[in-house]
């Protein structure tokens, strides 16, 4: 979706997964806060390797940090309560790819969901996500290119 709908290319991974673009802190009323105080961000570097593929940066694929300092400072600072801080913040996005439940990319592609430039329903996509995380309703932000 933002290789999509941005004016600059994207830079694919040779792979090509799903990959993790955010992880939004919704409340109670699934408004999504936003630049909330924390403290600022850090360099990671034990994690920066798993975030390299699960979190990259695909419009810039030279400066991961960047992006993950954006999405700290717009995102993960206002999750705290359940998240304690950055690190905590970064390793829950690791784990929520990683565990089987929560790897989109596996979710999808095992029901013949891929990568590419294919239209899909949101239907499809949501039930397959439903399908795995006990029936629950995931959160989809849509964006339509011209």
């Amino acid at each position: 979706a933002v290789c999509n709908s941005n004016p600059t290319p994207c830079k694919d991974p040779p792979d090509k997964l799903f990959t993790v673009h955010g992880l939004w802190p919704s409340d109670s009323n699934r408004n999504d806060p936003k630049y909330c105080q924390a403290p600022p961000y850090q360099t990671m570097k034990i994690l920066e390797p798993q975030l390299a593929i699960i979190w990259p940066n695909v419009l810039n694929r030279n400066d991961h940090e960047a992006f993950w300092r954006k999405q700290w400072d717009k995102h993960g600072s206002c999750a705290s309560a359940p998240i304690q801080n950055q690190t905590h913040y970064f390793d829950t996005v690791i784990k929520m790819y990683t565990t089987r439940k929560q790897n989109v990319s596996e979710i999808l592609s095992k029901a013949n969901i891929k990568p590419g430039r294919k239209s899909r329903r949101l239907v499809d996509i949501e039930n397959a996500i439903r399908n795995v995380i006990n029936n629950m309703t995931p959160k989809f932000k849509c964006q339509k290119n011209t």
